[in-house]
């Protein structure tokens, strides 16, 4: 049974900083996708950031409203994915969920219960 874990989340002015991490638990994650999305109250759920993993090794994308202020990494080691998000925005507030992706027959996905992220003015 996989299981994710999310921390991190908390309240933090414009401009600042926070790191979110995702403990995973239940099986080997060293070749799935490991990332995060984002809901905001009252939107639909939306792609952040993820690491993906192919037999060339991991890339790392991200959605352009993130991009040159977040990083995604991963350690293996640890089953962990973490989110460094810099220069917060208030439109940065929202939930965030860690989301692992195992490919095989039909790709699964699983999600953790969330974090909030709360940006102030």
């Amino acid at each position: 049974q996989v299981q994710l874990v999310e921390s991190g989340g908390g309240l933090v002015q414009a401009g600042g900083s926070l790191r979110l991490s995702c403990a995973a638990s239940g099986r080997t994650f060293t070749n799935v996708d490991m990332g995060w999305y984002r809901q905001a109250p009252g939107k639909e759920r939306e792609f952040v950031a993820m690491t993906r993993w192919s037999w060339r090794g991991y890339n790392s994308d991200y959605a352009d409203s993130v991009k040159d202020r977040f990083t995604i990494s991963r350690d293996n080691a640890r089953n962990a994915v973490y989110l460094e998000m810099n220069s917060l925005k208030p439109e940065d507030t929202a939930s965030y969920y860690c989301k692992v992706g195992v490919a095989g027959p039909v790709t699964v996905d699983y999600w953790g219960q969330g974090t909030q992220v709360t940006v102030s003015s």
